[in-house]
């Protein structure tokens, strides 16, 4: 009879195993810790400060955010552009916070939030070029860093990518008008206006962006109760203004991005865009 029971334990134990770590909300709630991810050194989304070496940025605050709302500690974790996907698929951090664009290939292996700001793919032109439609620049070279989800947004405009390893270089051949426009993230395309303007080179930003990028919190597949509760959180952050506190400090008008937030978190399956490969 013992020796039954001893097979039996056995036999259950992978499976009891399965079930205490099933739902990661309880695991964080039991260690009372929420791992986050972020940048390593992205200003202004998360780097070493200067004086204290310790992270700061907008990510950074959005983990604080969210690790208080839960009511656990916080465990920052650094990490590279090229590690973010792969730490969250294998566990090694709960929650992702990486200025972190929705891709259908990124959605096929995490799971993401509501978005709490929809970034563009902004098209940066000379001034005389600004109310054109995006129509107007099918089958014109537009320049972009090589392998970035700008070169992907242009080839769906149907224009043609010329592509380069750095967004200075990009830049230089829209100046030198060897392309027609220069596709990059929006703080990036404002800061390029107005380096072009000190220079006495008129270029502007055009009406229309080339693509739309929700940018949220990443998490591991199927765990629903996790991402139902990040959702939840972002929300009342959200409602509170924390969110919006948050932005201005780091990004804002009265910031060198003089970004103005215009979306409020919303849900991500009931946007309304065309998501990028």
């Amino acid at each position: 009879m013992r020796i039954k029971h001893l097979f039996a334990a056995v036999a259950l134990s992978p499976l009891a195993v399965t079930v205490a770590h099933a739902d990661q909300l309880s695991d964080i709630m039991a260690k009372q810790s929420l791992s986050c991810g972020v940048y390593a050194d992205v200003p202004p989304f998360s780097a070493p400060d200067p004086k204290t070496r310790e992270l700061v940025g907008m990510d950074v605050d959005l983990c604080t955010a969210l690790a208080k709302k839960l009511g656990v500690k916080l465990e920052l974790k650094p990490m590279s552009v090229e590690a973010r996907i792969p730490e969250v698929k294998m566990g090694r951090v709960d929650v992702l916070f990486a200025n972190l664009a929705y891709t259908k290939t990124r959605a096929d292996q995490i799971q993401f939030s509501d978005p709490y700001y929809i970034a563009k793919e902004t098209l940066v032109v000379h001034a005389a070029n600004a109310d054109k439609d995006k129509a107007f620049f099918k089958g014109k070279r537009i320049s972009s860093t090589k392998g970035s989800t700008s070169e992907q947004s242009i080839r769906i405009a149907e224009a043609i990518p010329v592509t380069f390893q750095d967004t200075g270089s990009a830049y230089m051949a829209l100046q030198q008008n060897k392309v027609l426009g220069l596709v990059t993230n929006t703080m990036t395309a404002i800061k390029l206006v107005n380096q072009a303007k000190a220079s006495g080179i008129e270029l502007a930003i055009a009406k229309e962006p080339m693509a739309l990028e929700p940018i949220g919190a990443g998490m591991r597949k199927d765990e629903p109760a996790f991402l139902a509760k990040v959702n939840e959180s972002l929300k009342a952050m959200d409602d509170a203004g924390e969110i919006d506190a948050i932005w201005e400090r780091w990004i804002g008008p009265n910031t060198e991005y003089k970004m103005v937030r215009e979306d409020k978190v919303q849900s991500l399956s009931a946007l309304k865009f065309d998501p990028l490969p």
